[in-house]
This record gives structure tokens, sequence and C-alpha cells, in this order.
């Protein structure tokens, strides 16, 4: 059975043996098991992780649709240092709803190589923004795929919204979509007066390669320098466990695009956002074993020029996030 998003964005591959956990039995969350087979350069930049910390001090948002098993900051660093990067983006992700606590958290815990992408809405004071700009955020991440956003008459003002609360500010929009979604905000994107960042090649599909439909736009945003897209998560987008062959086209076809608007990222640790059938959302759900080891020897496959990589995991994070 594929494990599909609640509106089917994406479809995670099947669970197969040292791939992916046993969806039954709780687990860690993954460390590499494969060492890096190629030189990191110095500054390199994780731009895609999530901290799950301990419930106790930081609850989980009532109304999540899945609750993930717990990742800390220790484990964060053990992974960074294995994999050989510096500097990392800690993201919000759905289960915290708006509180960006445990983000937060997780960047004081990590120091000056730590930026984040917090989680707002309508309610969140501009004193916030401003405190959380002094901790070290940078972004504002709109989660239009985990809550079910398909239809563009609600995915249209939520990000016009967005837009204007960091219009002012030296801050992005970042977005988890699908690339349906992303077609029909394009000329808002296009007009966009601040960074606009897709998440997980766009919502793209590996298996229906750069043909599918939506992706020339995507394509078109990123050429023109008005949208960046994290080259991150790509168990997300393809079935084919573990090397993901099939997403390289997809991979080579946005560095070719623009090169400049290209980051990449683990998407450590990897949540199931997907509650298995007869349990609840409140019950743990697993989260997936991948090898971050493995997933970051893909980088030289879909981009072997090392200047290049410098580029995407370099140079572009510090210019978008700031470091």
């Amino acid at each position: 059975m594929k494990q599909c998003s609640p509106d089917a964005v994406f479809c995670l591959p099947p669970l197969r043996g040292s791939d992916h956990a046993n969806q039954n039995a709780h687990a860690k969350a993954s460390q590499p098991a494969t060492p890096v087979n190629f030189d990191i350069p110095p500054g390199a930049c994780d731009c895609h992780t999530h901290i799950h910390a301990d419930p106790e001090k930081f609850p989980f948002f009532t109304g999540r649709v899945y609750t993930p098993e717990l990742a800390s900051p220790e484990e964060m660093s053990a992974l960074h240092k294995a994999l050989h990067i510096e500097r990392v983006v800690i993201v919000t992700p759905s289960v915290y709803g708006t509180d960006n606590s445990a983000t937060l958290f997780g960047m004081k815990a990590r120091g000056a190589t730590a930026r984040g992408v917090a989680v707002i809405d309508e309610k969140t004071p501009e004193a916030d923004l401003d405190s959380m700009s002094q901790a070290g955020i940078r972004g504002i991440r709109l989660n239009l795929a985990t809550g079910g956003v398909n239809d563009p008459n609600v995915g249209r003002p939520r990000f016009q919204a967005a837009l204007e609360r960091v219009k002012n500010r030296n801050w992005h929009v970042q977005l988890f979509t699908s690339l349906w979604m992303i077609s029909a905000i394009k000329d808002l994107v296009a007009a966009s007066p601040v960074p606009v960042v897709f998440d997980h090649f766009g919502g793209a599909q590996a298996e229906l390669g750069v043909d599918q439909p939506g992706f020339s736009d995507l394509l078109a945003l990123v050429k023109s320098g008005k949208a960046y897209v994290k080259i991150s998560g790509a168990y997300r987008a393809s079935k084919l466990a573990p090397d993901f062959p099939d997403a390289a086209p997809l991979a080579r076809a946005l560095i070719a695009a623009n090169a400049e608007r290209v980051v990449w990222g683990t998407d450590w640790p990897h949540p199931n956002s997907v509650t298995p059938p007869g349990n609840k959302p409140t019950d743990l759900t697993p989260l997936f074993q991948i090898d971050d080891g493995r997933l970051l020897n893909q980088l030289p496959v879909w981009a072997p020029d090392a200047a290049i990589r410098k580029t995407i995991l370099v140079d572009n994070p510090a210019r978008l996030y700031g470091f």
C-alpha cells in the first residue's frame, strides 16, 4: 500500500525491508547508515528539518492529523555531524499548529548555524514576528498539503495573506503544496514582493517525469528567479527506494533551469503524516527510517559539477536564510 497524504499531493513508497521502518514498530529518528561519498563544502546547509520535542514541554496542536515520534536537537546534531553539514533550517511542522516554540528551542540549541521557518496565522501579533526574527526565523510556511487544501479559491487568498504579513520583512514564504496549486497561483508568485520557496520538488511525482502537468510552471518560476525549490525528501516523490533514480530527471531539470534557486534538504526526521487505518491522530505514527547518507549521495548524481553543488548547498541557503 502507498502511504498517501490526505489530499494525495504525494504518496510515499511502500515500506521495504531496511529502507523504511516496519509501520507497526516504533523507532527513533534515523541516523545515516551510509558514509557520504563526496566532499561537502564548508558552510553546507540542510534546508529542511523538523524538531519533535518533549510533548510535556512542547505540546502538540489538538487539531493535528498525525502524531510523530520524538526527534531531538541532539539527534539532529548527530545527523549533521555524520553528513559533514554545518548549517540547518528548522521548519515548524503541522503538528504544532502556529506554536513555533519547538522550532525555536531547536534553533537555540544549535546556535548561530541554525535558521528557522515559522507557521503563523492572522492572530499572530507583529511583536511575535519581531522576536522570532531576532531568534533567526527567516520565513513562514504555508502548508496546503497536510491540511488537504486543493482548492485555489482557498489557496490563493491564504498565499496573498502570507505575503502581506512578510512583505516588509527580509523573510520569504515557503509552500508545501502540489503542482496543481503552483499552476493556480503562478501569477501571484511571479508578482511576489518576497522570495517564494516550494518544498519537496514542488509536489512533483517522479514516476510522471518532467512532462507531468504543472512541472513546466514550476520550472518557469525557478528559471525566472521568482521561486526557489527544495530538492528535498526524494522518497516523497519517488517509490523507487533506496536511491530514487526516477527523481533524478526532476532534480536535473530544476538545476538546469536555475541552479541559483535550488536548495537541498533531508526532511529529517522523516515524519509520516498519514495516520494508519484504525488509529487515531493522537496515536504515535512511526517515523520513516531513511538513510540520509545514501540520500545525500544522490546529489552528485543530480549535480555532477562540484561548483554547482556548492551553489546549492552553501551559496543559495546563505542568501535565502541570511547565514
